[in-house]
């Protein structure tokens, strides 16, 4: 049975969307058994229909969004979240899962689930859609969890993901690129110089070179490598600007004119199923790899749907083995050694 330890209190419609999303999953997946941890009063709402499957943890703390994370983790010691985390790494659970506070996540994922000896900084990841049918994820890496990084971190997230892409999607020689200002191979600043070069001689990658943002959803690459600062900023601007040109052509379809409104209703389906293509919440959460148990961030936003694809994505990580196979290859090997493949 898979465990998956979730934080009943975190996101922004906490606790109702985590108790339908559980829902959901308990009931698409026999093979899987939540452990709930929040509020006592709350999880009394719960129906007792999956009783058997479904394990209530009462906590009496709450990290919020406006907390500081570092001072929150460590003060909070009954927090829904770092009860959940010290759980998964007692081994009583195999995956972590909250849609809370982002940064309070990932030190609850460094400080109590603990690093991956030989990893670094781990690295925040999530998968993006794309608009080619035959490469249609997108693997972000890193998109938030660190600032600033070297070149050597930057080898790492790209074998961090390199392993989620072929063990979890399945995806085989996973093409790697360096967003870069540039697809030439001499483009950009000291760190991606640096990192190109460390990128571009590890045997155990399939580095295909330099990307340009404006790249990243045509499917040329199925791993983008940055640092967190410049992979936050991408991710907040492709969200934003989806967001945005959908306003706008429902916007304008549903003026007054009539050839609009006849366009709008001969392309509506169009448009209904590239709205679907690009949502979301069916991608599941963005994952923090580098730690030694899955510990997967679920947005803020999330509703019961994307925490059902997100239990799904935890599901699909376990039954994978990736936590356990890229242990094996940081912790068994030096730094010289990890440039030879698995």
């Amino acid at each position: 049975m898979i465990k998956i330890a979730i934080d009943a209190m975190g996101g922004d419609n906490a606790p109702q969307a985590v108790f339908d999303g559980v829902l959901r999953a308990l009931d698409a997946y026999k093979d899987i058994e939540i452990h709930l941890y929040g509020d006592e009063k709350a999880l009394k709402n719960l129906p007792d229909m999956f009783d058997d499957r479904l394990i209530r943890i009462p906590t009496t703390e709450v990290i919020k969004g406006e907390d500081e994370p570092v001072k929150a983790v460590r003060r909070k010691k009954d927090a829904s979240m770092v009860v959940a985390a010290k759980a998964v790494r007692e081994g009583k659970a195999d995956v972590l899962l909250s849609a809370g506070n982002t940064g309070a996540l990932l030190t609850t994922g460094l400080l109590v689930v603990g690093r991956i000896k030989g990893v670094d900084r781990p690295g925040l990841m999530p998968v993006i859609p794309t608009i080619n049918e035959k490469s249609p994820h997108l693997i972000l890496m890193d998109a938030g969890a660190n600032a600033e990084s070297k070149a050597e971190h930057l080898l790492q997230y790209a074998q961090l993901a390199s392993y989620y892409a072929e063990s979890v999607l399945k995806i085989e020689q996973a093409r790697v690129g360096l967003v870069n200002n540039g697809t030439e191979a001499g483009k950009g600043d000291e760190l991606r110089k640096q990192a190109y070069q460390l990128l571009n001689q590890a045997s155990s990658l399939n580095f295909v070179g330099n990307i340009e943002a404006k790249d990243l959803l045509n499917g040329q690459v199925d791993i983008a490598v940055t640092d967190g600062f410049t992979g936050n900023a991408i991710l907040k601007t492709l969200e934003g600007s989806l967001k945005s040109i959908f306003k706008l052509l429902k916007r304008t379809l549903s003026e007054s004119s009539i050839t609009n409104k006849i366009g709008g209703l001969l392309i509506k389906p169009s448009l209904k199923k590239m709205a679907e293509n690009f949502d979301d919440s069916k991608q599941g959460g963005a994952v923090l790899l580098g730690v030694k148990k899955p510990v997967i961030k679920a947005h803020g936003s999330a509703d019961d749907i994307a925490i059902y694809h997100a239990i799904r994505q935890a599901r699909e990580i376990v039954l994978s083995g990736f936590s356990e196979e890229i242990s094996t290859f940081f912790e068994n090997s030096d730094k010289n050694d990890r440039q030879i493949r698995k």
